[in-house]
């Protein structure tokens, strides 16, 4: 008996302990039993919307906070300065869009006071920073199709400000009086019990929830309006600026239409209450990577190019560039041309140049010069002169017979004939009875 009371007291302590024991593995799946349940969604891999919306705005965050960095690293080299005005807007968008993904991670966890409270604050804030900036950018945008030159940066930048501080102050009332008439109501039900003291803000209407957003719903609808008078101005060149905003503005009133019909009916329809937080992340995750896509990959894109103006005066004064073969070619080019003058300089005109009587040495050595013969002599008749100035004897600075420098020069020649002419014989007997004949034929 004693053994039979001891096996019915563990079998009760077994089934007294059941239950807990099942209540510690309601995790679901993917999940560690001892995380919170308040963020099962982000990884119950059942419902595997908030994981794949998790990755999503993950990727997100990033390629904003990229795109961030670059659009502020490129500011030294933006040419145009009215390109150069719109940064700190876009920078002001970006920031926007870097909450948007952000928020995507209060709508995918489960409700409570802190991410209730950050949805129905931030939701309308943030879209209004994104929107009030394109308001802003279409604003200077109609100036700069029309005259070519809009308002300053710091006009621009705060045109979206107070556009923004205006849902600020709506979103803020809204929630206070709220969240004060909440409390009122709790605590005049309760009779003054304290029941109610603190109202959840969770507790509203999908059609309140939307009807808070008609201010952002109007920026959305000035900038998609703002931007078709921005495609017709007369400097084409801001054309393609206006398409990005029209484009952007487009796919986000689409985006829009959507997942309010969805939120305020759709779910109902079905009797599913639960798709009202996967349709408000997936709202946020759409419109966010479509503000990355449509506008601020373009917008980073553009903004180093050049305008026409500059690109034209580079044209009529190009600089000098800097680089090695730069250097080389304008060396090259110089040594070439100092080369091709110093050739032309060295070289006289050719109606100056004396006529030189071994103009037509081709290189060859001679072994013999011209001599006139007998025969020419006695038909060209007598000569003034005596036979030795035509036909000038060999001197001490004659050149040797057969050697290779056997041709006379004519400076030799002319000394020679002088030389002679200063010492011929007074005798004329003399100098009349030598004969051609008896000259030396060399």
């Amino acid at each position: 008996m004693a053994i039979h009371r001891s096996l019915l007291t563990c079998l009760g302590l077994l089934l007294f302990l059941f239950p807990g024991a099942q209540a510690q593995n309601h995790a679901p799946p993917g999940c560690n039993p001892d995380l919170n349940p308040l963020y099962y969604n982000l990884c119950d891999r059942s419902g595997a919307w908030g994981i794949i919306l998790e990755a999503v705005a993950g990727a997100g965050v990033v390629t904003t906070f990229v795109l961030t960095i670059i659009l502020v690293a490129s500011l030294p080299f933006v040419q145009d300065t009215k390109k150069r005005s719109l940064l700190g807007t876009q920078v002001f968008f970006l920031l926007g869009t870097l909450g948007l993904f952000c928020l995507v991670f209060a709508c995918v966890v489960k409700r409570d006071f802190s991410t209730c409270a950050s949805r129905r604050f931030l939701f309308g804030v943030l879209f209004a920073i994104c929107f009030s900036c394109l308001v802003a950018h279409v604003f200077a945008l109609n100036f700069l199709a029309r005259k070519n030159h809009g308002p300053r940066g710091w006009v621009i930048f705060a045109v979206a400000v107070l556009l923004t501080l205006v849902e600020v102050i709506i979103n803020t009332e809204w929630l206070l009086i709220t969240l004060v008439r909440g409390v009122g109501e709790d605590s005049a039900v309760g009779n003054g019990s304290g029941r109610g003291a603190v109202a959840s803000p969770c507790d509203i209407a999908n059609m309140d929830f939307v009807m808070a957003l008609i201010y952002v719903m109007l920026l959305l609808l000035a900038a998609f309006t703002g931007a078709w008078p921005a495609l017709c101005g007369r400097f084409k060149r801001w054309r393609k600026h206006g398409v990005f905003v029209l484009l952007t503005t487009a796919t986000s009133i689409a985006i829009w239409a959507v997942w309010i019909v969805m939120y305020t009916y759709g779910n109902r329809q079905h009797n599913r209450p639960t798709w009202d937080d996967p349709t408000l992340a997936i709202a946020l995750a759409a419109n966010a990577w479509a503000f990355v896509l449509f506008y601020v990959i373009p917008e980073v894109s553009q903004v180093t190019k050049a305008s026409p103006e500059q690109s034209y005066q580079g044209d009529l004064y190009p600089t000098r560039g800097v680089g090695y073969e730069t250097i080389l070619k304008e060396q090259k080019g110089q040594s070439m041309f100092v080369e091709n003058k110093a050739f032309s300089m060295d070289e006289p005109a050719s109606a100056k140049r004396p006529v030189s009587p071994y103009s037509g040495y081709n290189g060859q050595l001679l072994t013999s010069v011209y001599q006139p013969t007998e025969m020419t002599l006695m038909h060209k008749g007598p000569s003034e002169g005596a036979y030795d100035i035509i036909l000038p004897r060999a001197t001490a600075n004659s050149q040797v017979v057969g050697s290779a420098n056997s041709t006379l020069r004519a400076e030799d020649m002319y000394a020679a004939q002088s030389h002679q002419t200063a010492t011929a014989p007074t005798d004329d007997k003399n100098s009349q009875a030598q004969s051609p004949q008896n000259k030396t034929r060399w």
